[in-house]
């Protein structure tokens, strides 16, 4: 990192508010599960809405309210990716808890989703498909992937425009909504790389680049609500379809679709950069209409301070989330860094309140706006400034959650900023064999056997994760500040698998020496090519060894405890972790133990040259054992993650 860039980042970690974004998002997630703790009804904004006409009539708002029917609808899929992002950064399972919960309100054992109707192809019914998409690879119910392949079914058959865009709903014939791309895209892509359909990627990249095509607004940089290819809605414009005005959360709802979908899309997708690129002009245009006295944006975005003109908190919410997102993925320059800290700032001091009882509320936001319907909706000036405003609206409250998320993760980013964690993708090289794609130890993998929550931690340090497919060398491991080995291959996990070799050894002890990072994850004896891989180990004074331990039976999780003392070298936070079948450390100079358990060296560290290794005999950082859900809370493997990810990036190299 440059001085300048680090003087940056210094700024930011001085600043009082900085440490404190995370308890915000933890009281308003209280507030709202308060409120909806068995099931979420959304509140009424518009009367076109179908279930409002399942409400007796001559009731107060307030009956009226309580009256309304829960159905599937995306506001629920909204709140819940902030409480799975909350659950994703804390190792919190109340948070995934609270998720399966709400959704299982509405799955069938089945897989049919109860108010579910496919008939009415409406992208706003998509969204919550990507918490099925969680719980199916957390708890592997089958109930959640049918329904899953019930919301992808819906996509294969979505009515299209002329050019391939997705009508946003069948009674919005010709139009893309700005909307849209949130609703559909970050699910489809999920749903893709979870069942190796590439081939819908192009797709995916298509529609945020017609979107932009067709809805852009060269001056300003912004792109309007929505674009009626057909000319013929009342509210488009006769030259080129597009809407009259800037809507705040409509871009909010792009500028998020896009950071989540590159969460997603292969980072060797051809087209990767290319969407990219539309995220760098869609942020610079949301960057130039940041309210520069509140930090915050306005409910119509290029006219602040105009007559009826308001700050928003839903839009608002949204830009913070994405710009920083974007800023740590490395989307994006550091130089919106004081633009996200204002953004965020803004946040709290504008629309922020607690009341008598202590609970955090989440005020101004927006009800609802659109285009067209019954009554009609002419997406003027005066229609987005007099649709009323409400408090604790969930299409606020999850991005306002994920929004100071991420501004907590950028008090970390001089952690790993810059450096690159490389997972060795050739010594272990798996494939499930019922759909022929890889896993087991793959940042990519989102079921209990993959390395994708531990990957997450080091994006969350700020640093970029890649993989190697190849046998390593010096000449390719320059591009990693970390390389992580786990678990190689014996012909019981693949057929022609590829074993250490002395060439293999002296390559990687040579890049260690210039100042590399190794790790170096065994398993078990029986699950892992063991007397190979020693010729690396030896060669750092470390042995696995055939003495295994930690042997669980059923759910005895105590049989797995490992306690670990205070003012350990590398694990500050944690106390007690779960390591279950592990194979045991002979050490001798240069390695020495970090963690002994009655006599047994588990882990260990040797300096060697100007870098470092770090060894275990087990892979215990997969996904399984660190998101909380199967082992009790009282392990600390998340915490543990986040302790190991940080010292090994803290390395010089």
């Amino acid at each position: 990192m440059n001085p300048k860039k680090s003087i940056l980042f210094l700024l930011l970690l001085a600043s009082p508010s900085i440490f404190a974004q995370r308890n915000y998002a933890e009281k308003l997630a209280e507030t709202i599960m308060k409120t909806y703790q068995d099931s979420m009804v959304v509140m009424k904004y518009a009367s076109h809405l179908e279930q409002d006409k399942q409400i007796p009539t001559g009731m107060t708002v307030e009956q009226a309210q309580k009256a309304r029917p829960a159905n599937w609808n995306y506001e629920m899929g909204v709140v819940l990716e902030g409480m799975e992002r909350l659950w994703r950064t804390s190792g919190d399972a109340r948070y995934l808890q609270y998720m399966r919960r709400i959704v299982d309100k509405f799955i069938m054992p089945d897989g049919n989703i109860r108010t579910f109707k496919m008939e009415d192809y409406n992208l706003d019914n998509i969204p919550t498909g990507r918490q099925l998409l969680t719980l199916y690879q957390t708890f592997h119910d089958n109930k959640y992937k049918l329904a899953a392949d019930l919301l992808y079914k819906q996509l294969g058959v979505q009515p299209r425009n002329k050019v391939g865009g997705f009508w946003h709903k069948l009674k919005y014939p010709s139009q893309m909504w700005l909307d849209g791309l949130y609703m559909a895209e970050p699910f489809y892509a999920e749903y893709s790389l979870m069942t190796g359909k590439n081939e819908n990627f192009d797709d995916i990249v298509n529609q945020f680049v017609w979107m932009e095509r067709y809805a852009r607004d060269e001056k300003t940089g912004l792109l309007y609500h929505g674009w009626d290819e057909s000319r013929q809605q009342k509210w488009s414009n006769p030259q080129n379809g597009k809407s009259p005005e800037f809507w705040s959360r409509a871009m909010g709802w792009y500028i998020m679709g896009l950071v989540d979908v590159l969460d997603y899309l292969p980072k060797d997708h051809p087209r990767r950069a290319e969407l990219i690129a539309v995220l760098e002009r869609t942020s610079a245009g949301v960057l130039k209409y940041q309210d520069p006295a509140s930090g915050v944006w306005w409910q119509v975005t290029d006219k602040g301070g105009q007559a009826g003109n308001y700050l928003e908190s839903s839009g608002s919410s949204m830009f913070v989330y994405a710009l920083a997102k974007a800023a740590r993925m490395g989307y994006i320059s550091d130089s919106y860094l004081p633009a996200i800290k204002k953004g965020y700032d803004g946040l709290i001091k504008t629309f922020i309140e607690t009341d008598a009882q202590g609970n955090t509320h989440l005020t101004k936001a927006v009800g609802g706006a659109g285009l067209g319907g019954t009554p009609y909706r002419d997406g003027t000036y005066d229609y987005y400034v007099k649709e009323p405003t409400r408090t604790d609206d969930l299409k606020a409250a999850g991005p306002f959650m994920e929004a100071c998320i991420e501004a907590e993760l950028l008090s970390s980013l001089t952690v790993g900023k810059g450096k690159t964690v490389m997972l060795d993708n050739y010594f272990n090289n798996e494939y499930r064999k019922d759909n022929g794609l890889k896993f087991h130890y793959t940042w990519e993998d989102r079921f209990d056997s993959g390395f994708a929550w531990f990957g997450s931690i080091f994006n969350d340090f700020g640093a970029k994760t890649s993989t190697l497919t190849s046998a390593p060398t010096v000449q390719n491991l320059k591009l990693a500040n970390i390389y992580i080995i786990v678990d190689p291959d014996s012909k019981k996990e693949t057929a022609s698998p590829n074993y250490m070799s002395a060439k293999d050894v002296q390559e990687i002890s040579n890049w260690v020496k210039a100042g590399g990072t190794l790790v170096m994850m065994a398993n078990d004896t029986s699950n892992c090519e063991i007397p190979k891989f020693n010729q690396l180990a030896k060669a750092f004074g470390i042995e696995f060894t055939t003495k295994n331990r930690n042997m669980v039976q059923g759910v005895q999780f105590e049989q797995g405890r490992l306690d670990i003392p205070a003012n350990n070298l590398i694990f500050k936070n944690t106390k007690s972790v779960y390591v279950k079948e592990l194979a045991t450390l002979a050490l001798k100079a240069p390695a020495q133990s970090v963690l002994t358990d009655k006599g047994d060296a588990i882990m260990a560290v040797a300096n060697v040259g100007k870098g470092r290794v770090f060894a275990i005999g087990d892979p215990w950082l997969y996904n399984e054992y660190v998101n909380a859900h199967k082992i009790p809370m009282s392990f600390e493997n998340f915490n543990a993650a986040k302790d190991l990810a940080k010292w090994l990036l803290e390395a010089k190299k």
